[in-house]
């Protein structure tokens, strides 16, 4: 779980006359992660692409041209099929025809509706003007105009005018016809003066002569092409209903004939021999070479190279990965590339030496069970790890739920959160959606069994609701919302502290165990070691009665015994001798530092401002429970005695002896009643949706910049091997 699957680097070599029938094996096994040949070697080049490769990717964009103009995704997906090539051939061109044809008239209809809108747009100010088409052109004397302008300057600047001997302007709704004699330029008439002529519209073959009737002719125009318009898309979403099965087919087949006919791209080829690399999981090998021994028999040779250890660096770059050499009899290979007992050199496809392909790691397969596997989710919003890296995808499994839980610890808002979770898993066809309702789900559950423990439900004392406190006593532990209760407050301040020490010793530790591994003790005692001194000896002497005076007291109280603990374990604080033993570390670690990366001296605070960070879940969870006690407040009202406070659930009056904090509006008459029962379903709704975004980003939080910070570097390469998971074909 904390490393990805070990990967082997294998070879497969083999006579070109088998180069298909060994793709064929390979990609139907999906498990190869091929490495791209870089023409490093002497007398190798990179293959060229299959027989087809071009006929089958011009279908292949053909179907997916299809499939936009239809708007086919995996959701009209129905029965799974088998194609043939000759019906894959016809159907597609039937297909494209039909859609085609479709196509060009919605488009002619579509550009038909925009010129219509253009003309009624065009004639708008025709028709507040009132003046009827037919008179606006066609004069041997006149000039006219129509346009936008203010008409006292246009009469202005027409008076001006030598070559105007007469004019007339009629104005609306800031629209301007202007006619005037002799015939002249206007627009030179009216220089300087701003005016925005229109052109007046083409009646064609329009009986219309008033704009009123013009417009109301080109909308009953629309209405017709808007009519034949959803005809056309009737037909449309009818035929995409007939073929969205086939074309997603097709495009699966077609996008596996490409990926193969275009995988000897990534080959290294001479003319009689080829030669592929990649990358499989260790466990895996064997599997590829019976496959292919069973499909090629002799004519290939399988040989598993090395194994991946994880180690720092890369092929060709700063460091050198470690290899493992393979166990005696694991990664022989399986057959002489051209035939039994016949060895094919340089000048016949077989690499002289034992350098990779090209500069590349180990590509990265997570190893996480199937229920923690959706929190890879998490992982991989901040990057893959690196194949020598510590996935830290369990350790985030078991802490986010937590986090999250505490925080909320409500039966009512847990079942929410699950259903959310639920809805998320089953309505939505998506991997990313699945994983982040199981997400969601795994937060729900553990709100509710924090829910039980604090015994609240939508913020309510279980112990306090009628029939439940028949069978729920005492809540196992409180939130202490309660002032009669805040050595719990307390409590959950230094708990969290706490959980913070041992998240970050977590994360410490994943380091150093990489440092370890990658640069010896003394390397990682230098970058690592000090900050775990100085984090724990810091906290020792927290923790411990040394300078007690100038320590808050709750330190040595929560934990006691008598009222001020909330838990009785009789801790008291660690003994002085700690607390030196504690400044003794801190100081050896700071010197460790200094030793080492100095520059981290300045960032040495962590082991104190980290730590502290943590207080925000304890923040959170007080401040959720308050908002959920003051929606319930203003809903039930409730009252104040010794023994704390107590909503008014089955009486409408506190006693006598008690303090009343609020009626209640459910107390308050038929108005108060229906305003108290809005107030109580949004108040809880803000409040759960302050939960996700509040719980939830501090949770994430904490993972992604205390936690992950520390160790974390991500960047791997994702693990993507050469093949294709159907869903719509089948193999014959």
């Amino acid at each position: 779980m904390l490393r990805p699957k070990r990967m082997s680097r294998v070879s497969v070599t083999g006579s070109k006359r088998v180069m298909d029938e060994a793709i064929e094996t390979v990609h139907d096994l999906n498990l190869l992660h091929v490495t791209d040949y870089d023409g490093s070697w002497e007398g190798f080049e990179p293959g060229d692409t299959t027989e087809g490769a071009d006929d089958v990717s011009q279908k292949l964009v053909t179907v997916r041209a299809l499939e936009s103009t239809l708007g086919v995704d995996a959701d009209d997906a129905g029965r799974v099929r088998i194609l043939e090539d000759e019906e894959l051939d016809a159907e597609i061109e039937r297909i494209r025809t039909d859609v085609n044809e479709l196509d060009d008239r919605r488009s002619a209809l579509e550009d038909e509706l925009r010129e219509i809108d253009e003309r009624v747009e065009a004639a708008r100010p025709f028709a507040e003007l009132g003046i009827d088409i037919d008179l606006l052109s066609g004069y041997d004397s006149l000039s006219t105009a129509v346009g936008e302008g203010d008409a006292e300057e246009l009469r202005a600047a027409l008076a001006d005018a030598d070559a105007v001997d007469a004019f007339e302007l009629f104005e609306a709704e800031g629209y301007v016809a202007i006619f005037l004699a002799p015939v002249v330029d206007v627009e030179d008439i009216l220089v300087g003066t701003p005016f925005t002529e229109y052109e007046v519209p083409t009646l064609d073959d329009s009986e219309a002569t008033s704009p009123e009737a013009y417009i109301e002719e080109l909308r009953s125009r629309r209405e017709a092409v808007e009519s034949e318009l959803r005809t056309v898309e009737d037909e449309l979403e009818e035929l995409k209903g007939e073929v969205a099965d086939f074309l997603l087919a097709a495009e699966e087949q077609l996008s596996i004939e490409a990926e193969k006919r275009q995988a000897p791209l990534r080959f290294a080829t001479t003319d009689n021999a080829f030669l592929a690399e990649g990358w499989i999981p260790s466990e895996r090998f064997t599997d590829l070479a019976e496959a292919l021994q069973s499909s090629v028999g002799d004519h290939v040779e399988v040989e598993e190279l090395e194994r991946a250890d994880y180690r720092d660096g890369s092929f060709g770059g700063g460091g050198e990965t470690e290899r493992e050499t393979p166990e005696p009899g694991v990664g022989d290979p399986v057959a002489a590339a051209d035939g039994a007992g016949e060895e094919v050199r340089s000048d016949g496809g077989y690499a002289t030496d034992d350098r990779p392909m090209g500069d590349t790691e180990p590509p990265v397969e997570q190893d996480n069970p199937s229920g923690i596997r959706p929190f890879e989710l998490l992982t991989q919003a901040v990057g893959k790890p690196k194949y020598t890296e510590i996935d830290p995808t369990f350790v985030v499994f078991l802490t986010f739920p937590l986090m999250f839980g505490f925080m909320i610890g409500d039966i009512g808002y847990g079942l929410v959160y699950a259903g959310i979770g639920y809805y998320l898993m089953r309505n939505f066809d998506s991997e990313t959606f699945d994983d982040l309702g199981k997400i969601a789900a795994a937060a729900g559950v553990s709100t509710l069994v924090f829910g039980v423990l604090y015994g609240e439900f939508f913020g309510l004392h279980l112990d306090a609701l009628p029939v439940v406190e028949t069978v729920y006593g005492h809540p196992v532990i409180e939130k202490g919302l309660d002032p009669t209760g805040e050595e719990w407050a307390q409590a959950w301040f230094v708990i969290t502290a706490l959980f913070g020490v041992f998240h970050l010793n977590l994360a410490w530790v994943f380091e150093f165990a990489e440092e370890f591994t990658f640069h010896g003790l003394r390397a990682a005692l230098e970058e690592v070691g000090g900050w775990l001194l100085a984090l724990n000896g810091l906290w020792l002497f927290v923790f411990s009665t040394l300078g007690r005076e100038t320590k808050p007291e709750l330190l040595f109280e929560v934990f006691s015994a008598g009222e001020e603990a909330a838990f009785a374990l009789g801790f008291t604080g660690f003994s002085p001798a700690v607390g030196y033993a504690g400044i003794a570390m801190t100081a050896v670690g700071i010197a460790l530092l200094a030793l080492g990366p100095t520059h981290e001296l300045v960032e040495v605070h962590q082991v104190l401002a980290h730590v502290l960070s943590y207080l925000r879940i304890a923040a959170v969870l007080l401040a959720k429970a308050g908002m959920a006690f003051a929606v319930n407040l203003l809903f039930f009202g409730a009252y104040q005695d010794g023994e704390g406070f107590h909503f008014l659930l089955t009486k409408a009056k506190a006693p006598a002896e008690a303090e009343l904090m609020f009626p209640g509006l459910i107390h308050g008459g038929a108005g108060a009643l229906l305003g108290g029962i809005v107030v109580l379903i949004v108040g809880h709704i803000v409040v759960m949706i302050l939960g996700i975004t509040s719980a939830g980003i501090q949770s994430i939080r904490l993972e992604y910049f205390e936690f992950f910070s520390k160790f974390y570097e991500a960047g791997g390469d994702d693990y993507s091997p050469f093949g294709y998971e159907r869903r719509f074909t089948a193999e014959e």
